[in-house]
């Protein structure tokens, strides 16, 4: 079977088990009782609030999906309409109503807005060969988002149990990490199998563009990265920043940089996330 058939194949049996497996999670199937509120809202609120956001913009994340790629693979489209969509609203309104349970005031997600660059992209997506380089951005962003999510929910459910909130640990947070990975992996085979059939000049340029757009997720300006930053110093992430962005882009260094030995983190990811750290600091120290 060629390659490309392989792929497709992989592809579309995963899409389907995520989609069987993993159904959105059942807000009934949630506990939402907490000991100690205070202690909880005070230690990680502005984490659930931060990733409730997240969460909640995925309808924006559609948006911005169907005007970067106007003619997508079709299991693109069913991954992010039919499974991973539907997933991620419910983590959002599930984290929402925790904080809210908490006495905190609802996210504030922007569900609509597109950028003038997006729409730049979109508009050149129509060559088939730019819309390439378009998926494999998509691509590298959605393995750079859910890594950091699948890290941020590991150190999150810890968290939450280390304050013996094991209702909330085992029954909410849980279950959202434990659909994470899935869409991970969809990413990494998407990127893998892209990557292999990409020019040198579209290699190129696909380089090029990720330097200059990398962003923590979730952080479109310097407000947001400095909450990001909160949110890794709440986690003890901003402990070991490079280790962090190690682990967030270890496929993407495998992938685009292969050829610079001993580059072991691109230097715009470590950058990245260390000013977000540094912009949580001196917002504090403000």
């Amino acid at each position: 079977m060629p390659r490309a058939s392989t792929s497709e194949a992989r592809l579309a049996d995963h899409v389907d088990r995520l989609g069987l497996e993993h159904p959105p999670i059942d807000l009934d199937s949630v506990d939402f009782t907490v000991r100690r509120p205070r202690e909880l809202a005070a230690r990680f609120g502005h984490v659930l609030d931060y990733m409730a956001r997240v969460e909640l913009e995925v309808d924006r994340n559609v948006l911005e999906l169907t005007t970067l790629l106007p003619d997508p693979p079709e299991i693109d489209r069913r991954f992010y309409a039919e499974v991973w969509q539907p997933q991620e609203i419910q983590h959002g309104l599930i984290l929402d109503r925790l904080q809210v349970e908490l006495g905190r005031a609802p996210a504030q997600p922007d569900r609509t807005s597109v950028g003038v660059k997006l729409r730049v992209l979109g508009a050149l997506a129509h060559l088939d060969a730019f819309q390439d380089v378009c998926r494999m951005l998509y691509y590298l962003t959605g393995m750079a988002t859910e890594r950091s999510a699948v890290l941020a929910y590991n150190l999150l459910h810890a968290g939450v149990r280390e304050l013996g909130e094991h209702a909330v640990a085992d029954t909410l947070i849980a279950p959202i990490r434990r659909q994470e990975p899935g869409h991970f992996a969809f990413y990494q085979l998407s990127a893998r199998a892209l990557w292999a059939e990409l020019a040198a000049w579209q290699r190129w340029l696909v380089r090029r563009m990720r330097r200059l757009s990398f962003a923590p997720v979730g952080a479109n300006d310097a407000a947001q990265s400095a909450d990001f930053g909160d949110v890794m110093r709440a986690l003890g992430i901003d402990r070991d920043v490079d280790d962090f962005a190690a682990q967030v882009s270890r496929v993407e260094s495998e992938l685009l940089w292969a050829h610079r030995r001993g580059l072991a983190v691109p230097p715009y990811v470590v950058r990245a996330f260390r000013e977000a750290a540094e912009l949580a600091a001196v917002r504090r120290a403000a």
